[in-house]
């Protein structure tokens, strides 16, 4: 049985690290919080710019735009929106077997989070560049990303552009997703997306026909308009599938360092009790060695 002064110090330790996991279950909380108001924040927004894309979509053809012009070929590059930190449990694991699921050999990436952006190089896949992005997550840091992926679209480098994160249901469970970005498929064009707002129960569907009945007059053309939409439309996915994959991190940390928390008190609880027994166990062998002394000297 380990000695007293040796439970003590573990005790002392274990309660040095439940308080270090129970203040960053707080902080992760806060955050997530944080990433869930920002989700809501743009709800309005995508509505109304959905219902404008319903309204286009009726007014031009799918050669109108080559964002939407689909190709022949299979060179893909994926946008893998991973974490910057640990701490958060199976998050980042699943999201790379979605991503090692999805991806052929023709497959390019371009990281988000030093996680994945490690874990790709390991294993020997072409990471064409890297960016980070702050947390709060700023509606600007999405602007680069989402021109840098429509420029390589365009130019022809690539025939597909898709994005992998981690798409947020509850604080108790994060769904990895593969979403393809470009091209842009005419049927979901306009419609909602499930990461359109964290609160998943309240997304409904765009309302297509207040869309066709509304009465809009697109100057110079239809497709004019659309050249200048469809740029905004695919920033603000870009900046909506951010948010999502924040929210996730933060609330998978949150629920790892509640387990962790849990765990430290249950240690703390039974090395208490082994302390208290090797205590008692002390005691008694003091006391005997006492009675043994002093019917020696009878």
């Amino acid at each position: 049985m380990a000695n007293l002064r040796d439970i003590r110090r573990r005790i002392k330790s274990v309660k040095s690290t439940s308080q270090i996991t129970k203040a960053m279950e707080l902080v992760s909380a806060a955050k997530m919080k944080k990433a869930q108001d920002q989700a809501l924040a743009g709800r309005d927004y995508a509505d109304k710019l959905n219902k404008v894309l319903v309204n286009l979509k009726e007014n031009t053809t799918e050669e109108s735009h080559p964002l939407l012009e689909k190709r022949e070929g299979g060179k893909e590059l994926m946008l893998v929106i991973s974490t910057g930190r640990g701490l958060c449990g199976g998050l980042n694991t699943n999201l790379y077997k979605a991503v090692i699921k999805s991806a052929t050999d023709e497959t390019e990436y371009v990281t988000v989070g030093k996680k994945l952006r490690q874990t790709i190089a390991k294993t020997g896949g072409n990471i064409v560049t890297d960016w980070e992005v702050a947390d709060p997550v700023p509606f600007n840091d999405a602007k680069p990303i989402s021109k840098f992926l429509t420029e390589k679209f365009l130019s022809g480098e690539y025939d597909k552009i898709s994005v992998a994160f981690n798409n947020f249901v509850s604080t108790l469970t994060q769904t990895p997703e593969v979403f393809q970005l470009l091209p842009i498929e005419s049927e979901d064009l306009g419609e909602k997306q499930d990461y359109e707002g964290v609160d998943k129960g309240e997304i409904g569907e765009t309302d297509k026909a207040a869309a066709l009945g509304a009465d809009y007059d697109f100057e110079p053309s239809a497709e004019g308009v659309l050249d200048k939409l469809l740029p905004l439309y695919i920033n603000f996915q870009i900046y909506q599938m951010l948010v999502e994959a924040r929210a996730s991190e933060h609330s998978a940390r949150m629920v790892a360092m509640k387990a962790a928390t849990d765990n430290a008190k249950n240690m703390i609880d039974d090395l208490t009790l082994e302390y208290n027994k090797a205590r008692q166990a002390a005691i008694t062998a003091e006391l005997l060695e006492i009675t043994t002394a002093m019917k020696a000297m009878e």
